[in-house]
C-alpha cells in the first residue's frame, strides 16, 4: 500500500520534508504538480487537467493508495474521492471548507483570480529581491529553509499555473462541485483542519463538508495553513492515527 502526496500553491514537494521524516511509514511517494518546478505538456491550461493528471498518475500505481493532499492538493483529493474513489483505500484533505456553498477566497487569490491584476502581481514579484518574497512567505508560516527553495523555483510556468487553477475557481464553481461530497463516503477519509490558519476564517463550512464526506476529523490546535512545516509531528500522528483504523 502506498501513501501518496499532493502539494498545494505556491509550492513544490519541498513542503512534505519535515512531515516526511516524521513519519513512521517510508511507502511515500510525493508527487509534483506540472508548472510548480516542472514543465507541462502542450496546451495545458492549468485548469480541469489537474484532476485529470493526477487520477492518471493514480491510475498508474496500478492500486489503491491512501492519497493526502494539502492546499490545492487537497483540492486535487477531493476531486478523486468523489469521483474515482475506486482509486483510493483512504483520503486526507486539509481543505474541504473550499466547497462549502458560502466558501469565499482569501485575498490573495482574489488578485490571482482577477485579470490583469493577476498578472502585475507575478510580474511584480519578478523586481522583489528573492530574499524579500521568502521572508513573506515565512511572515505566513513556511520555515525559511522551504521558503527559499520554493522562491527558487517559482518561474513564469509556475505564475500561469497559479492563475489558471484560481481563475478555474471563482465561485460558485467551488460550491457546485461540492454537491458531490456525500460521494466521498465511498472511501475512509480523514479531514485535517489547522487550527491557526491565517487564510481561513472560519472553521465552520471545513466541519460541515466534512461531516457530508463521512469523514473523521482532527483539528491540529495552533498549526498554521503549512501545518506539515511548523507541526510536522503533529500532523504526522494524526495521519498514523488514522491509517491505523483502515
Amino acid at each position: 500500500m502506498t501513501a501518496v502526496l499532493v502539494h498545494g500553491v505556491p509550492e513544490t514537494p519541498a513542503v512534505w520534508g519535515p512531515l516526511l521524516r516524521e513519519l513512521q511509514r517510508k511507502d511515500v511517494v510525493t508527487l509534483q504538480l506540472p508548472g510548480f518546478g516542472t514543465s507541462v505538456p502542450e496546451g495545458w491550461r492549468a485548469t480541469e487537467e489537474y484532476a485529470d493528471w493526477l487520477i492518471g498518475e493514480l491510475e498508474a500505481l496500478g492500486q489503491p493508495v491512501d492519497l493526502v493532499g494539502h492546499d490545492w492538493g487537497g483540492a486535487l483529493t477531493f476531486r478523486v474521492a468523489t469521483t474515482r474513489p475506486d482509486l483510493l483505500r483512504s483520503w486526507v484533505c486539509d481543505v474541504t471548507g473550499m466547497f462549502h456553498e458560502k466558501f469565499k477566497w482569501h485575498d490573495l487569490a482574489k488578485i490571482w483570480q482577477t485579470p490583469e491584476a493577476g498578472e502585475k502581481y507575478f510580474e511584480d514579484n519578478k523586481a522583489l529581491p528573492p530574499e524579500t518574497i521568502a521572508e513573506l512567505y515565512v511572515a505566513f508560516g513556511m520555515t525559511p529553509d522551504v521558503a527559499a527553495e520554493l522562491v527558487a523555483a517559482a518561474d513564469d510556468e509556475m505564475a500561469r499555473s497559479i492563475l489558471g487553477l484560481n481563475r478555474s475557481a471563482i465561485q460558485p464553481a467551488m460550491a457546485e462541485l461540492g454537491r458531490d461530497a456525500e460521494a466521498a463516503t465511498a472511501r475512509p477519509g480523514l479531514a485535517l483542519i489547522a487550527g491557526a490558519d491565517p487564510f481561513a476564517s472560519d472553521n465552520t463550512g471545513s466541519i460541515q463538508v466534512a461531516e457530508r464526506m463521512g469523514a473523521t476529523i482532527e483539528i491540529l490546535e495552533g498549526a498554521g495553513h503549512w501545518w506539515m512545516l511548523d507541526s510536522p509531528a503533529l500532523g504526522a500522528a494524526a495521519l498514523e492515527r488514522f491509517w491505523e483504523t483502515l
